[in-house]
């Protein structure tokens, strides 16, 4: 992308700056490249971005109801993924019991997003407590087991044949957004020891190659001794986020980067003061972003861009069309009617396009392609 010629031009009516003091009765556009990292421009409409009346086509904007998933079974390779390509896989799992065997993923490393419950993981590093809103980042092929202290549920999101890391914070620096600090990781305390020293059979169900393994061992591997090094599970919660913004411009979801992995990078929102400016824009902007695929996991809260979208749903957006926020969601924003958001969602935007798995009846709502429909005013 350094070879690209890059120079502002300009035609007909324009912001001076980007999502701030559009002009009069317009819609702002971004169509951007490399994500909200490459070259840009920005156009001015008189209608809606979204304001179409029809689609036909297997393109379109998708919504998926996690919460009518049949229930899967004791493993979490039981969970089939939803959405998938060669790099990135994400499943939904639902643990109400103390697992019997371990599992170990040997096709890439595992993002566990705590949507519901609490525990205790147990793993190859030692033991690790987890609750409601943690992500629990752990290394490819290593060893674990959860025993939840109440019903647990799962986004799992695989970084297929890669790993992940820490987002590059620019000037902002390495504390920003968290400080490294709050990093958690586990320990070899003394319930650890003593659940290595259970007798009996313990079985191992690997995943490679996206082919399952049984590894039986006449006693249980969880039982280090010890360990030295700079690779193991990290435990990271929501509420230690502090997210970059800015009273006077809307900030592009890449401000929010929370963990990187080969091809895609995923995102964390969570409550914030909205902008104060008059002329800043309250919402997420219309764009095209023609070179990722965007997933939102929506979490808790009330999603202010989006429209009769509840806890545990899915958006997916496939790249190459435009979309942006919902009717209700931009007239709040230009009557500035709320101070602060009070969302929690993951976003995943994956450079390689993504697969949609075959799903039971009921779990994708058909008609949110044309939730965009709808009176809308500019500013």
């Amino acid at each position: 992308m350094k070879d690209r010629v890059s120079f502002p031009l300009q035609e007909g009516e324009y912001a001076r700056q980007a999502h701030c003091d559009l002009p009069a009765g317009s819609f702002e556009r971004e169509i951007g490249k490399d994500g909200f990292f490459g070259p840009a421009s920005h156009m001015y409409h008189r209608h809606p971005p979204t304001g179409w009346s029809q689609w036909d086509g297997p393109l379109r904007p998708r919504a998926l109801d996690t919460n009518r998933l049949p229930t899967p079974g004791p493993s979490p390779w039981d969970a089939a993924p939803l959405l998938y390509n060669e790099r990135l896989s994400l499943r939904l799992w639902c643990c109400r019991t103390a697992m019997d065997h371990l599992v170990r993923n040997g096709d890439g490393d595992d993002c566990l997003f705590v949507h519901r419950g609490r525990g205790v993981l147990f793993c190859d590093y030692g033991r690790l407590p987890f609750r409601e809103g943690d992500y629990l980042v752990l290394p490819r092929a290593t060893s674990w087991r959860i025993e939840p202290a109440e019903p647990v549920t799962l986004l799992m999101i695989e970084a297929t044949h890669g790993s992940y890391r820490l987002a590059d914070r620019g000037p902002a620096g390495r504390h920003a957004i968290f400080d490294p600090g709050v990093l958690d990781h586990p320990h070899l305390d003394d319930e650890f020891a003593r659940q290595a020293e259970a007798p009996g059979e313990w079985q191992v169900r690997l995943k490679a190659r996206g082919q399952l393994n049984t590894i039986t061992y006449p006693f249980n591997p969880l039982d280090a001794i010890g360990w030295k090094g700079d690779l193991t599970v990290l435990r990271l919660n929501w509420r230690d986020i502090r997210p970059l913004m800015s009273h006077r411009y809307h900030l592009p979801p890449s401000a929010h980067s929370t963990w990187v992995a080969d091809d895609f990078v995923i995102c964390t929102f969570v409550p914030r003061p909205m902008e104060s400016d008059p002329g800043a824009l309250k919402v997420p902007f219309f764009h095209n972003n023609d070179d990722y695929d965007e997933v939102i996991f929506y979490h808790q809260g009330n999603f202010f861009s989006r429209d009769n979208i509840d806890a545990g749903m899915i958006t997916w957006h496939p790249c190459g069309f435009t979309h942006g926020p919902h009717p209700k969601a931009l007239a709040a924003g230009n009557q500035a009617s709320r101070r602060e958001t009070d969302e929690v969602a993951v976003m995943i935007d994956s450079r390689q396009p993504l697969h949609l798995a075959e799903l039971p009846p009921g779990v994708e709502n058909t008609d949110y392609v044309h939730s965009w429909q709808g009176a809308t005013q500019a500013t």
